[in-house]
């Protein structure tokens, strides 16, 4: 009996040796992963930042007509310091989407010199936790399909444009009050689309893509043909691109029938996008949408006058600069370099396709050319006849 309870004292004396080993251990793992977690693993305080896009500001605004938050976001133009210029503006739907690739697709288009530097207001909802998807369904439907609010506010939120948002951004931004453009994609298009027909000449020109034609059976058709009933003028420019893999033939069908309606002063524009669906074709769809509603003249100049122009020219007494005419066209030489094709916007403009250079010829008193300015991304230079 004596020595079984020896026996028990002993193992218990073990259990707690090794109790306190383990606790031991426990406690000096947990201070050396303490440590580990300070020395190696990032704080949520040293959390990096977020991206942001340059150059680019945040408005917030209220619409008493439809009762909702809107954010705006907007980008400037890199000339816009100027206290001299106007610009053109953008109104963009679904910013909370495409903003950043709208502002990115400006910059490449304004580099290559196909659109001219403009203001961009992205459109979208403000408030606390927004429900895009929902928000957007509500204002940008021409019509309440649910049949209990939850579509058909487009003409409320055209009100809101026309009467809150157009004013409030002529009045912060200088921004050309006859030059707007509305672009959006697929509840965007449809609204574009609808703006387009009940208020003609708020805006003069639409990028639109994959537009929800389909909508309450396609009322838009409808509202096209009470649209042409009543006017034989539609002052436009109008781009519209559908991916591939969408309904192409209802994308074309309601493209022949506006084009059947022959209107005044619409210059349609469009495009299906290779290998692209819903979402995919809006890169291209807009890129080429503003290449074509920015598209600048190619005028027919009278080659007597061209050949006025055809000489040697120098920038700074030194760098030689060659304008040749061929036939009805003129081109620039520069040294070391193929010539390049001048296009005529004007008489005395001329511009490069694909390419950020414009030409504007210089005349004196008497109508003699004594140079061109030359302008490019980085700035402009007078080049001066020598020959």
């Amino acid at each position: 009996m004596s020595d079984q309870l020896e026996t028990n004292r002993t193992r218990l004396k073990i259990i707690a040796s090794i109790v306190r080993i383990a606790g031991l251990v426990v406690f000096l793992l947990s201070f050396i992963q303490a440590g580990y977690a300070q020395t190696h693993e990032p704080a949520a305080a040293s959390v990096p930042p977020q991206v942001e896009i340059a150059g680019t500001q945040l408005q917030h605004l209220f619409s008493a007509i439809t009762n909702k938050d809107y954010d705006l976001y907007i980008n400037l133009p890199r000339g816009y310091g100027d206290s001299t210029k106007t610009f053109p503006v953008l109104f963009l739907f679904d910013a909370q989407w495409d903003f950043p690739l709208v502002q990115a697709i400006y910059g490449e288009q304004y580099y290559d010199g196909f659109i001219p530097e403009m203001v961009i207001v992205g459109i979208t909802w403000g408030g606390k936790n927004p429900d895009y998807d929902k928000l957007r369904a509500h204002d940008l439907t021409p019509t309440d399909v649910s049949r209990n609010g939850t579509y058909g506010n487009a003409p409320k939120f055209l009100s809101f444009i026309t009467k809150e948002l157009i004013p409030y951004v002529e009045g912060k931004f200088r921004v050309k009050q006859n030059d707007r453009t509305l672009m959006g994609s697929s509840l965007g298009g449809l609204f574009a689309l609808y703006a387009m027909f009940q208020e003609p000449g708020v805006f003069n020109r639409y990028v639109l893509t994959s537009p929800a034609l389909q909508w309450d059976n396609r009322m838009i058709y409808s509202l096209s043909k009470s649209y042409a009933e009543q006017h034989k003028e539609l002052t436009a420019k109008l781009f519209m691109g559908i991916g591939e893999y969408e309904p192409v033939m209802e994308f074309q069908n309601f493209v022949d029938e506006l084009k059947a309606k022959n209107y005044k002063n619409l210059q349609l524009e469009t495009k299906v996008i290779a290998g692209m669906g819903h979402s995919g074709g809006k890169a291209e769809g807009y890129t080429r949408g503003l290449q074509a509603v920015f598209a600048r003249p190619n005028v027919h100049i009278d080659p007597a006058v061209l050949a006025a122009y055809a000489g040697e020219y120098v920038i700074n007494s030194q760098y030689k600069i060659t304008l040749v005419q061929e036939q009805e066209q003129l081109f620039i030489v520069l040294p070391e370099y193929p010539r390049i094709a001048l296009n005529a916007e004007s008489d005395v403009d001329f511009y490069v396709t694909g390419a950020f250079l414009n030409a504007h010829i210089e005349k004196d008193q008497a109508g003699k050319v004594n140079g061109f300015t030359m302008h490019q991304f980085n700035g402009s230079m007078f080049c001066q006849r020598v020959k």
